[in-house]
């Protein structure tokens, strides 16, 4: 089975419908930033810019939320009228006053449809703000891919590299959209709140004063326990995944080797798994809501009995009474909304901080302000004491010297790890060197812009990559601006007509996600016909033909003969045979050319080429020095 690779640390395990009552994000695992005061203090940086909204933002919020918290306090008026004016008709000394209750009514209406309005125009803000500062934070990171090398590409996989650019950056519009508003409105109605319930009676507060440490208490109790058991879920739930889209990736080799029914036995093994952990953390987890609803119906019952003997006692009003029972309900809220607001924003700055780190990473080093252009490149190459390495105390190339002239086939062989690749990628300038340099036509290519020097060259690897898109485009991506006739010859040219029009929709057929509705021999030809279609003065092919067919390989080598004439070449060979023709073999090992020479020359020296060439081809029992 393929080995399991990195995958972005997406919303997997994460609160989901199903997963709790409010209140419940505080038991959650959060990841949390390393540096979070500055990373906070440079998130909030790109909000500075839009100061007068959010200052608009905080005003609409206040008032919103003043309105709302007014209403509970006018409803008390009205009940206290109603009661006033019931008593008084028992004692037939008054009636209800019906005028001064509708008139507390329309108040009423009036503040709701205030208190919606501001609240509108709160979201509205807010959304502007949020999708501003994130549309220019995912410029930035995208901007940045093009500065970075491909060193910082190479050494970490792609799973966290799209984490950072897709979660991350979710995870702060979210934030920004959503939390951050409920926080100021939250923050707000507590302090209304407590206001508003203390102008009704200190007394009555302080007794709900008192249930929040019981609460807070039994939160910390159960959260505590819970932590682990949601640790446990998340662990388990990426074992499943990593397990499902392994399977789901590698189903023919499940199929061709008949291991369904084991395949089948593991996913339910894991499934049991995270049944049991998901179950435990989210019985554990949701017994906090019903132990703070009975501690806050502690709180209710307390304030109606101590209310009421204020009421007989003529202290304070029965619509005192009822608008302070409606304020403890709005109490709670806002705690428990601050709580998870609280984890939320941890998770943000963290996830902030890996975005920044993304951006301070160290990018390529800059163009030349005066760049030199090869007008009419011929396509000399020259490695003068080229020195590398992918870290500077662990040098892979010592003192290499290479000599290319105008048009030459140049084949690099050598066993795995022998540095081939390394070599393409330092002509290509995708890594910089740690000494010397290295001259196309006597410039130095860091004296030559990057995409100016990238321009000059067109790839064929072994590694196929093709896009998203039809075949047409795919093959035009060689050339900018391309016709289709320029696109149709050079599918003729890689032998890739024929197969092309044999398709549905000829090339106008689209090729999926991974290009599977075509087979990897045909992918080979398109991207051959790619090169073709590019004209480049110097190619790089790194065993183009090794996913084709014997018959197809002969037509497409006699193309890329055709294609190689006057051009300057290199071709990264495994197959030996494919390679005789060369002008100049490299024989390189551990990094460094050890021999060189045409075919003929390095057979007659009988040395590593010749080993090479015999193991393949004569059937020698010598040892391959490549094993």
């Amino acid at each position: 089975m393929s080995e399991q690779r990195q995958r972005p640390q997406g919303r997997h395990g994460g609160r989901g419908p199903g997963m709790g009552p409010p209140g419940m994000g505080m038991a959650m695992p959060v990841q949390k930033a390393k540096d979070f005061k500055g990373t906070l203090a440079r998130l909030i940086g790109y909000l500075k810019p839009h100061t007068p909204k959010l200052l608009g933002v905080l005003a609409t919020a206040v008032l919103s939320t003043l309105f709302s918290i007014v209403s509970p306090k006018l409803m008390g008026h009205a009940t206290t009228k109603l009661a006033d004016g019931f008593i008084a008709m028992q004692k037939g000394e008054g009636r209800i006053d019906f005028h001064a209750i509708n008139h507390i009514l329309l108040i009423l209406l009036l503040l709701y449809v205030i208190s919606a309005a501001f609240s509108y125009v709160q979201q509205y803000l807010m959304a502007g703000i949020a999708q501003k500062v994130v549309y220019d934070l995912r410029k930035q990171v995208y901007d940045k891919f093009a500065r970075l090398p491909i060193k910082y590409f190479d050494s970490r996989p792609n799973g966290e590299v799209l984490s950072r650019v897709v979660n991350d950056v979710d995870n702060i519009s979210n934030t920004l959209q959503q939390s951050l508003t409920q926080f100021i409105t939250s923050f707000i109605t507590l302090i209304g709140v407590i206001i508003m319930m203390l102008t009704i009676s200190p007394w009555l507060t302080l007794i709900v004063f008192l249930t929040i440490p019981a609460s807070l208490l039994a939160i910390r109790s159960i959260a505590a326990r819970s932590q682990k058991l949601f640790i446990q879920q998340q662990a388990e739930l990426g074992k499943l995944n990593g397990h499902v889209e392994e399977m789901f990736t590698g189903h023919r080799i499940v199929k061709a080797f008949g291991r369904e029914k084991r395949s089948i036995e593991e996913f339910n093994g894991m499934n049991d798994k995270l049944y049991e952990a998901g179950w435990r953390a989210q019985f554990i987890s949701g017994i906090i809501m019903p132990i703070m609803s009975f501690i806050s119906n502690i709180g209710y019952v307390l304030v109606s009995i101590i209310g009421g003997l204020f009421v007989v006692r003529n202290t304070i009003k029965i619509g005192d009474i009822l608008a302070f029972i409606q304020y403890t309900r709005q109490f709670t809220m806002p705690i428990t909304q601050l709580a998870n607001i609280a984890n939320v924003i941890q998770s943000t700055v963290a996830s902030a901080e890996r975005v920044f780190e993304l951006l301070d990473e160290q990018e390529e080093v800059p163009e030349p302000a005066n760049a030199k252009t090869l007008v009419k490149p011929a396509g000399a190459v020259r490695f003068d004491d080229v020195r590398f390495g992918y870290k500077e105390d662990a040098i892979l190339i010592k003192q290499m010297n290479i000599n290319v002239m105008p048009g030459q086939t140049v084949a690099i062989v050598g066993p795995t790890g022998a540095g081939k690749t390394t070599l393409i990628n330092l002509l290509m300038r995708f890594y910089e060197l740690s000494g010397g340099k290295i001259m196309i036509d006597g410039v130095d290519i860091t004296e030559m812009q990057r995409g100016s020097l990238r321009r000059l060259f067109g790839m064929v690897l072994q590694d196929t990559w093709l896009f998203n898109g039809t075949i047409r485009d795919n093959i035009g991506y060689g050339r900018e601006g391309a016709s289709e006739d320029d696109i149709i010859e050079a599918a003729k040219a890689a032998h890739a007509d024929h197969f092309i029009r044999t398709l549905p929709q000829g090339y106008d057929t689209v090729l999926n996600e991974d290009a599977s509705n075509i087979s990897q021999g045909q992918k080979q030809l398109l991207t051959i016909a790619r090169a073709i279609l590019a004209d480049p003065q110097i190619l790089i092919l790194d065993e183009a033909t090794s996913s084709v067919d014997t018959r197809t390989e002969v037509h497409i080598q006699r193309a890329m003969n055709h294609l190689m004439e006057g051009r300057t070449s290199f071709v990264i060979a495994h197959r030996l045979s494919t390679i005789r023709g060369a002008d100049l073999i490299l024989v390189m090992n551990n990094g460094s050319i050890i021999e060189q020479g045409t075919h003929d020359e390095l057979l007659e020296a009988d040395g590593f080429y010749a080993d090479l060439y015999n193991s393949q081809f004569a059937g020698k029992t010598t040892a391959n020095p490549a094993s």
